[in-house]
């Protein structure tokens, strides 16, 4: 595990890592994220391992700009309009997904939560890719500031999983496999320390998961 300062030169190494599937723990406006490519089925179920989350737990996606986002759910005119009102900003939006998105990623749900943070090195991370945006603890866990926690937390260990995944089959061996070590910490002193607000537009009236 490598623990750097968030730069435009880190951001580059962190990319690298994240294409070719491992994991990275990165600052945004609000806490530590924990991001693993989402289209890369092997990338996603590394991140349930590795917080001790169960499958049908939802994960959301941090993405840079409306394009990315589009690729990955539907927007109809009014959700449009209250998206670029919002975002980028302190919040995960909820709306329907489309089919490229993993069953894996949502819990089985046809839902996905979106994060669009307005840092401008987080946009540079995942500028036409898409990541996880689950924060960085454990699962149950509150979220973690500390740098020598997140080190410790994910050091490495093996932790089995035994559940069963919407999309892949069964984790058990997965688990076996599988370490929950990060690859690499960017770090910053900037977040609020605040999670998200969390809204579902995917209904009508709109409603308010977590403030």
């Amino acid at each position: 595990m490598k623990i750097l300062p968030i730069s435009a030169k880190s951001i580059r190494f962190a990319r690298q890592i994240i294409k070719r599937g491992g994991l990275v723990i990165y600052p945004t406006e609000t806490v530590y994220g924990l991001g693993a490519d989402i289209s890369n089925l092997a990338a996603v179920k590394k991140i349930f391992v590795a917080k001790g989350r169960k499958f049908n737990k939802p994960l959301s996606a941090m993405v840079a700009n409306l394009a990315d986002l589009k690729k990955l759910v539907y927007l109809n005119k009014e959700q449009e309009t209250i998206v670029n009102g919002l975002l980028p900003g302190p919040f995960t939006l909820i709306l329907r997904k489309k089919r490229i998105v993993f069953n894996l990623l949502t819990g089985g749900s046809p839902k996905l939560g979106i994060r669009w943070s307005p840092d401008k090195l987080c946009q540079q991370l995942v500028r036409h890719l898409p990541i996880t945006a689950t924060s960085a603890n454990l699962s149950d866990q509150g979220s973690v500031l500390s740098i020598k926690k997140l080190a410790k937390d994910f050091s490495g260990r093996v932790d089995p999983v035994r559940d069963r995944s919407p999309q892949g089959g069964r984790s058990r061996a997965f688990g076996r496999a599988v370490s929950n070590g990060v690859d690499l910490i960017l770090t910053s002193k900037r977040m609020s320390g605040q999670l998200s607000r969390v809204i579902d537009l995917s209904v009508k009236p709109w409603r308010i998961l977590r403030q």
